[in-house]
């Protein structure tokens, strides 16, 4: 095997072996750079995580423990001793788990193992955010005002609250992601937000302490790319621009950040250097800055100390693999490049495809992907994902599906060509998943679903103040209107629906052997001379659509809700195996991708998925009436792990009260109380796994009892 130590000094050890501490679309990235430099890789999974891809992948694998991060991906000793009976030298964590945990990089020094990442004493220095400030301070990097001390006593942090201003924004000292992260916009609501933030920073980083910082109000997000060899040297890759975020998590990112003076990237990036430098840094890291979008000055907020999520639009821009990088200086090689070697060409964007809702609050889903199909690679698209079509989104992480990128000779162009990609992204679900029980089962039919975030990304990246680069952290609740307008099917749509059940029921005909009875299975070996008429009732937007459809071996003939017929010209398209469809609706020829999966119909079109769902017979719905509604129950809005119930039945309690919390991907959702009511049963014990629309607290019906 190839190893990476050119030069002779003590500090020079070579790597031929890597254990990859993590799983999913940055387990996968790691091992193909890896592969590319002849390094062998180990990989460690959890039980769901047998047979994903970042195992398959791997030279070799090794079971880490359960589903549960705390049993499997946190076990750092664990992990550790996996790493020693491979035979790997070194460990690169990823971003999450144990990318940052000071205690893991101390153990793999004292064991002898590299940790590819900064020395522990600079984790503990910039992951402690009280600590970090004070070394920019004193490194002249600005920082912004605010509260960093010890004192984390409800009367000091209530006190300095009212020193600083509101609104403020309260933050766990550790950790990042937008957890243990919460805004109190007056005093009246700074408790408990404290307390929110206290509890989910406690569970995401095993540390309750805040501190407490000015907010500023839609500023830009803009981080510097940096990267330290071990003698010394550091340099910066440019500036990432991630303003544009939901529940202060990015979704999008560009390179460079538009709208800068050479000489503001300069600062920017010399400002980042000097973090670095002032921690002793070593490898890969980004500086992240608050940028006022009015007088364009900045402030230090935090450095990331590991590989981001979003790098690969620095490599696009840059020409870099930053992972070569990091392999390479934790062997003991010096920095590949110097400064003025660092050149930037073009422009790049990254788009976060997640399982998750935009329209229900951005609230995360999981579940198995049925169907999957994603744009060509290239050498300017990009698709870093760690999961195929049959694989499922798991409750226990991140709901992330997958990154795209794209690069593009300048911001227009690379902007264009990230819209069409995300169109010719398709994800649909199974919508037959949920319980045994045949009532319940009928009732997750008609609520399930895994939701994508990619609609609206497409609508993000085609909104015309986000097209002219007018981006800041308070983009989506400012544009909130027009990024989620109301829904309209239009009569195009309902056809084109339908049209998807015609030739899916055409080709299950073709290749059907048993001698079907179905009509529609004459057309197999003959052309018809005929009428053959179908009747669906079709649901999209919470209305249902009445289609009657004509086929006779030619042309298809749909009438929507009792209107006028309309013959259509259509026909089915080669794409390997998929339902793509050529129509002539209307004197317009549209050619789209369609997916039916029980009684789920999924259309791409070029503004992105559209849904219509197959009505259920009648009788099914009267049994869903009887498993209750009308505000009788609280369901959960995801499925998720009930951490704390909060009432007991026989409770009273009043509309807005809390009543439960559930943990989504490691974030914590607060259930309340949509009424006055009288709590009758708990849908569930604390440390349950909970299905989404499981009922989790239900209320006595007033009106039943009297």
């Amino acid at each position: 095997a190839r190893c990476f130590a050119t030069e002779a000094t003590p500090k020079v050890r070579p790597i031929n072996k890597i254990l990859i501490s993590n799983r999913g679309e940055i387990a996968c990235r790691v091992i193909r750079t890896a592969r590319k430099l002849g390094v062998r890789t180990v990989a460690v999974f959890s039980d769901p995580d047998e047979k994903s891809l970042h195992t398959q992948l791997a030279d070799e694998a090794f079971r880490v423990g359960e589903a549960a991060s705390s049993a499997s991906y946190l076990r750092g000793e664990h992990i550790l001793q996996i790493a020693k009976r491979s035979g790997a030298q070194a460990i690169h964590p990823g971003y999450g788990f144990l990318s940052e945990s000071v205690e893991f990089a101390e153990l793999c020094q004292r064991e002898g193992i590299i940790f590819m990442g900064p020395p522990s004493s600079a984790i503990r220095d910039m992951g402690i955010k009280s600590t970090s400030k004070a070394i920019m301070a004193a490194a002249g990097v600005p920082i912004i005002n605010g509260y960093h001390g010890e004192d984390q006593s409800d009367e000091c942090l209530q006190r300095e609250a009212q020193v600083i201003g509101f609104p403020l924004m309260i933050k766990a000292v550790r950790g990042g992601g937008g957890k243990g992260m919460r805004i109190a916009e007056k005093p009246e609501d700074f408790l408990t937000a404290l307390n929110s933030a206290r509890t989910e920073s406690q569970k995401s980083f095993g540390d309750s302490s805040v501190l407490l910082e000015r907010y500023v109000r839609s500023p830009r997000h803009v981080e510097v790319q940096v990267f330290a060899d071990q003698y010394g040297d550091a340099v910066y890759l440019w500036e990432r621009d991630c303003s544009v975020q939901r529940r202060h998590q990015k979704i999008i990112e560009e390179a460079p950040a538009p709208g800068l003076s050479e000489e503001l990237r300069r600062e920017l990036g010399e400002a980042a250097v000097r973090a670095a430098k002032a921690v002793g840094y070593v490898g890969a890291g980004t500086v992240e800055f608050i940028l006022d979008k009015e007088d364009l000055s900045f402030h230090f907020m935090e450095m990331n100390t590991r590989l981001q999520v979003e790098h690969p639009i620095s490599e696009m821009i840059t020409g870099t693999d930053l992972v070569e990088w990091q392999i390479r200086i934790a062997a003991g090689e010096r920095l590949p490049l110097k400064q003025e070697e660092i050149t930037r060409h073009g422009h790049a964007f990254e788009a976060r495809i997640y399982a998750e809702n935009p329209r229900g609050g951005f609230l995360p889903g999981a579940g198995p992907l049925r169907y999957l199909s994603t744009p060509q690679p290239s050498a300017e698209v990009r698709v870093e994902t760690g999961v195929r079509e049959g694989d499922e989104v798991s409750v226990h992480y991140d709901p992330m599906i997958a990154k795209l990128v794209v690069w593009g000779e300048n911001r227009s162009q690379a902007l264009n060509s990230l819209i069409a990609r995300l169109g010719e992204y398709h994800v649909s679900p199974s919508i037959l998943s949920g319980f045994a029980n045949s009532i319940n089962l009928f009732y997750f039919l008609q609520i399930s679903g895994l939701d994508t975030n990619i609609n609206f990304l497409i609508d993000l990246a085609s909104h015309p103040q986000f097209q002219q680069a007018n981006v800041h952290t308070g983009f989506i609740d400012e544009h909130f209107d027009t990024l989620f307008p109301p829904i309209v099917i239009s009569p195009q749509q309902v056809s084109q629906a339908a049209l998807a059940l015609v030739f899916n029921e055409l080709q299950a005909a073709l290749s059907n052997s048993n001698g079907t009875q179905d009509p529609f299975a004459a057309t197999a070996n003959a052309r018809l001379n005929y009428a053959l008429i179908r009747t669906y009732n079709l649901r999209a937007n919470e209305k249902v659509y009445s289609v009657a459809v004509k086929y006779d071996g030619e042309d298809v003939q749909i009438q929507v809700d009792n209107g006028e017929w309309q013959v259509i010209k259509a026909e089915r398209v080669e794409d390997g195996g998929r339902l793509k469809i050529r129509a002539n609706i209307d004197s317009n020829i549209s050619t789209y991708n369609a997916n039916i999966d029980g009684s789920s119909v999924s259309l791409f079109l070029e503004s992105g998925k559209l849904d219509f769902e197959l009505v259920q017979p009648k009788f099914l719905s009267a049994q869903v009436d009887q498993l209750g509604g009308g505000g009788s129950r609280v369901v959960a809005p995801m499925p998720g792990v009930l951490e704390k119930v909060l009432v007991k039945p026989g409770d009273l309690v009043k509309k807005g009260d809390s009543l439960a919390v559930l943990i989504a991907m490691k974030m914590e959702h607060i259930l309340k109380a949509p009424k006055d009511a009288t709590v009758k049963s708990i849908g569930g014990a604390e440390g349950d796994n909970v299905a989404k629309g499981a009922a989790v607290i239900t209320f006595v019906d007033e009106e039943a009892d009297k």
